[in-house]
């Protein structure tokens, strides 16, 4: 399978990873049986990048990749977990509002502070139950989540927590850092503001949203940083269109997404092609996208996904795309499908 290196590091990620999300009872509780058994397929189909976080069930999803992990060869793989937050005993009036139902006992707290991010390194450590992580993310710090606290905190996560993780990295403790956000303006302001490897963008370069073409991409091939992308469908609404259970973002879709959904599904329909494939393929063609994690709750979710990166897509279609001024005017598009698999 083909490999990807991170930014200039000496890391090399399967260009088709697995997100932790949902293993951590994203929106939806996912038993243990399969979440094993979702971790084991994607092994089992080559995969060899995992992506967690102590947000994610507040430590169940850390917990169910290391006991997965564990039995493998610890250089046979590559793996990724985020800082940022602090899991601690009880429960919050915040963890009321957020959506892991089912999850551990315990709620997150918000530090970005040297000390914070030290501590969570070493707190995963024993969720996971493994000795190295080899890239650590500053998860979610950006304006929507925290609204008019961000300016403070992301002072706070660039002169301290940075600090710390520079400090790792350069200790040979994790290869690579970056930030783990939904916001493409966080990791412009990162990029300026330190020297990251790599950045977890999830939602913002899609076949669907397409603007970090602009300015960010660009910015990022010219430095020699990573990306990887996370929710290449959108938290489902390139997979689920016209099923209750289709979101944006989480939440209910916006009629103007949902519009450019149907187009785009027309488009597909007419070439024999999946929008979750084409979804999934599109990502993978820019040259700074070293790996796509969509997230899986089941065996046959991480299956589907090792289909869709394989399916056979006509030029065409995105031709067909572009004409119709779906793409990006500077959005490279996949060659021969699925040859890197």
């Amino acid at each position: 399978m083909d490999l990807r290196q991170i930014g200039r590091t000496a890391l090399r990620v399967t260009a088709l990873g697995c997100g932790g999300a949902p293993l951590g009872n994203l929106q939806t509780p996912v038993s243990d049986q399969d979440s094993a058994e979702a971790l084991d397929t994607a092994w089992a189909n080559g995969c060899r990048y995992f992506d967690t976080a102590p947000y994610y069930g507040y430590g169940l999803s850390e917990r169910r990749v290391g006991d997965r992990l564990r039995p493998h060869a610890r250089a046979d793989y590559v793996l990724s977990t985020k800082a940022g937050r602090l899991i601690r005993p009880g429960d919050s009036e915040q963890k009321k509002l957020e959506n892991f139902p089912a999850s551990m006992p315990f709620h997150a707290e918000y530090d970005y502070s040297y000390d914070a991010v030290m501590r969570s390194l070493e707190d995963s450590y024993q969720r996971l139950g493994l000795e190295r992580v080899d890239i650590l993310l500053m998860h979610d710090i950006e304006p929507r989540t925290h609204g008019d606290r961000y300016a403070g905190l992301m002072k706070i996560a660039m002169e301290s927590g940075y600090r710390a993780m520079d400090e790792l990295r350069r200790g040979g403790v994790v290869s690579a850092i970056g930030l783990g956000v939904n916001d493409l303006a966080a990791c412009e302001a990162a990029m300026e503001a330190g020297d990251f490897d790599c950045f977890l963008l999830a939602g913002r370069y899609t076949l669907l949203e397409q603007t970090a073409l602009d300015r960010f991409l660009p910015a990022c091939q010219k430095r020699g940083v990573s990306i990887i992308i996370g929710g290449p469908f959108n938290s489902g609404v390139l997979v689920r269109i016209g099923r209750a259970d289709a979101t944006y973002d989480y939440v209910a879709i916006p009629d103007a997404i949902r519009d450019r959904v149907k187009k785009l599904g027309v488009i597909a329909a007419a070439h024999g092609v999946s929008l979750g494939e084409a979804a999934l393929q599109f990502c993978l063609a820019h040259p700074v996208v070293a790996s796509v994690i969509p997230g899986a709750r089941t065996a046959a979710e991480v299956q589907s996904h090792w289909k869709m990166v394989k399916a056979e897509i006509p030029p065409a279609f995105w031709d067909d795309l572009r004409s119709q001024h779906l793409l990006h005017p500077d959005a490279p598009t996949p060659g021969s499908a699925g040859a890197a698999f």
